[in-house]
């Protein structure tokens, strides 16, 4: 008997090392949960500590991982899951977004007089939902992953059961989240009928074999409309205009600090699915003879989409930005521009032709994710600290003239602000060179002029929150707020990784820029 079950577990391929990042995080969230329940009141503070005890765990198993197991085309669970530096890269910046998060909301969830238990627990299911999106390299694992973080984040949203804005906030996400899950969930049933093949192969949803079924599928119809599908699943997750119409009134109605994880987390988490699905499932093809393949109109049409989506996402992003007088409204369409701007990135990895330059490609969008994650976090730490309880103060007349009565705060914003703007010497400005620089190497020399158009276009309303700052007079009275020890060490970390990433990138870089472990660049014959 324990022979059978032995050959059985081999054949499934159960190797459960290579998901002990999610297990990890997954068992974090059970235990919180438990201890929320059974602790006494004055003890459930410890939820958070034990939060980010699970989370570090994570991540150093993630590095084990790293240094240990990565090797060429490592899979496990019959390939459904994928063990490579893509994987890890995303899996420790998800890692980080919620550290940080929960450093922002200990203080946050004390002073609302919320169940600090649930939210940890909450969080830390998202992020083992995220963590599942990045290592699947099969379409049922990404969507399983992505109902994971969604269900959290609506909850997430609306946790501030008594304020009518963010109950709204959770309503609107949830309804047109699961809009958008119905469209990515039809895509991939239309994939898996589409790549059955000529030769009597049977449809799939696994992305290493929709690669290679590709270019034989019988039904090549069905291929376009549910790539088209899941590009509009996709582009919900990450906010890319048209799609991005919940994006404001989300992050205005929900509590600050699950704007900041929402802003950062799940945008990186649909980028990582993203990545995986449309770079290595439908690959570059080298057509011989002057052939067009199915495999490469598919390519050319998802291409155009993503270049046309990248251009619009951007200034739709900047110019409505530059009319909102609601700090978190014009952080919500600044995040809308930023994944403009990461898809200029996605765009330079799809073209490229041979795996050196789709790899710089790849590590440029990862490195551009963790940019923005880093200031977008540390933005928010301080919106949490200025707007006070229940979110009162998030207009921009309300930062008038708190420069010098609060430097501590001003002076952090302002980095965070300049960073995101592109000022050099910064995280932003690195970040922004790197997707830029993939792009012209593939010829795209119109998108990165209409992406530094659209640089120029932001230093409005990035400069005008600088100046409201230290060059307008107060009118009313306003005291600054004393900053709570785990806020400091939220901003601490964030300052020193805007400089850091700014200066020296070098080594985050090369550590992404290693080769993932699938998806060649395949010739047609």
């Amino acid at each position: 008997m324990n022979f059978l079950l032995a050959l059985q577990i081999n054949q499934l391929d159960l190797n459960f090392w290579y998901i002990l990042p999610e297990l990890i995080v997954g068992v974090a969230g059970v235990v919180v949960m438990m201890v929320d329940a059974f602790a006494r009141p004055r003890q459930r503070w410890m939820t958070g500590g034990l939060a980010l005890a699970g989370l570090v765990a994570a991540a150093a198993s993630c590095v084990w991982l790293w240094v240990t197991h990565v090797g060429p085309n490592d899979m496990a669970f019959r390939k459904m899951i994928v063990l490579d530096e893509m994987r890890l890269s995303f899996t420790l910046i998800f890692i980080f977004v919620s550290a940080m998060t929960i450093l922002i909301s200990m203080v946050w969830v004390e002073s609302e007089r919320l169940p600090a238990g649930e939210f940890h627990s909450l969080l830390l299911f998202a992020t083992s939902g995220m963590m599942l999106m990045a290592s699947g390299n099969d379409l049922v694992i990404i969507f399983l992953g992505l109902e994971i973080l969604s269900i959290a984040t609506y909850v997430m949203a609306g946790f501030r059961r008594s304020d009518l804005r963010s109950n709204e906030s959770s309503l609107k996400y949830f309804i047109l989240g699961s809009f958008s899950s119905a469209f990515l969930l039809y895509g991939i049933a239309l994939i898996y009928g589409a790549t059955a093949t000529n030769g009597g192969l049977p449809g799939t949803t696994n992305i290493s074999l929709i690669a290679e079924q590709l270019n034989d599928s019988r039904y090549p119809a069905l291929l376009f409309a549910g790539a088209a599908m899941m590009l509009v699943g996709f582009g919900f997750k990450i906010a890319t205009a048209p799609f991005h119409v919940w994006t404001p009134d989300v992050y205005e109605g929900a509590p600050t600090p699950v704007t900041a994880f929402m802003a950062a987390g799940p945008k990186a988490a649909g980028f990582a699915s993203f990545l995986r699905v449309f770079i290595f499932g439908f690959p570059f093809v080298v057509a011989s003879a002057g052939a067009l393949t199915t495999d490469a109109m598919l390519h050319n049409a998802w291409l155009t989409a993503l270049s046309l989506l990248a251009i619009i996402t951007m200034t739709v992003g900047n110019l409505v930005a530059i009319v909102q007088n609601n700090v978190k409204r014009m952080l919500a369409y600044s995040s809308i521009a930023h994944a403009g701007y990461a898809l200029v990135g996605f765009v330079a990895a799809g073209a490229a032709s041979d795996a050196t330059r789709r790899t710089e490609a790849l590590a440029a969008v990862a490195f551009y994710m963790l940019t923005y994650a880093v200031m977008n976090l540390g933005a928010f730490a301080v919106v949490t600290m200025i707007s006070r309880k229940d979110d009162r103060r998030t207009e921009v007349e309300d930062y008038n003239g708190i420069g010098f009565r609060a430097p501590v705060l001003s002076f952090a914003l302002s980095l965070f602000l300049l960073s995101m703007l592109g000022l050099p010497l910064t995280a932003g400005f690195m970040g922004k060179i790197m997707v830029f620089r993939s792009a012209l190497d593939m010829g795209y020399y119109a998108l990165v002029i209409i992406g530094v158009i659209n640089t120029a276009i932001s230093a409005y309303y990035y400069l005008r929150l600088i100046i409201v700052m230290f060059f307008r007079e107060r009118t009313t009275e306003w005291s600054a707020p004393s900053v709570p020890v785990s806020i400091t060490i939220a901003l601490v970390i964030t300052v020193l990784g805007t400089f850091y990433l700014g200066l020296f990138p070098g080594r985050i870089l090369d550590a992404f820029r290693k080769p993932p472990a699938s998806a060649p660049v395949r010739v047609s014959r």
